[in-house]
């Protein structure tokens, strides 16, 4: 059986050589590159997943702190002071036992001539933001600044 065809631009699309000097080739396993393709696109993916996924680890953590600073907002607007407390300055938030009150003052725990009120116990050291939130402070930085 003879195949005759005068239209070169068939022959490129053709699974076989259509003339003598044609290069050899042999056909693609279609089901290994398919394969191939799948596992390049998995770790594509795997990769882009990951990178989101530490994303949204620090937007987590920002989310947190964020939560904590408001929680100590709320926590010192709902104590006792009778002062106006300045930005960026450490102060002291101790609960009152006898009236069961939350007090704000300068004084850390290391900071009393003689010693901590008896119905007190200090909760923790707080800073004025800027923003007029409040930020926990912890307790080594608290205490050397």
């Amino acid at each position: 059986m003879r195949i005759e065809d005068s239209d070169p631009a068939r022959h490129a699309g053709i699974e076989y050589p259509m003339e003598v000097g044609a290069p050899v080739f042999a056909p693609i396993k279609v089901v290994e590159e398919k394969d191939k393709a799948v596992n390049v696109a998995r770790q594509n993916a795997k990769q882009e997943y990951e990178r989101i996924m530490e994303q949204a680890e620090v937007l987590m953590k920002q989310a947190r702190a964020l939560q904590a600073r408001l929680d100590a907002t709320e926590m010192v607007h709902s104590a006792k002071f009778s002062f106006n407390p300045i930005h960026g300055k450490i102060y002291h938030l101790y609960y009152d036992s006898r009236n069961a009150v939350n007090v704000l003052i300068q004084n850390g725990p290391q900071e009393w001539s003689c010693g901590v009120p008896d119905a007190w116990t200090y909760s923790m050291a707080v800073k004025k933001l800027g923003d007029s939130t409040w930020a926990v402070i912890e307790e080594e930085n608290a205490l050397t600044v």
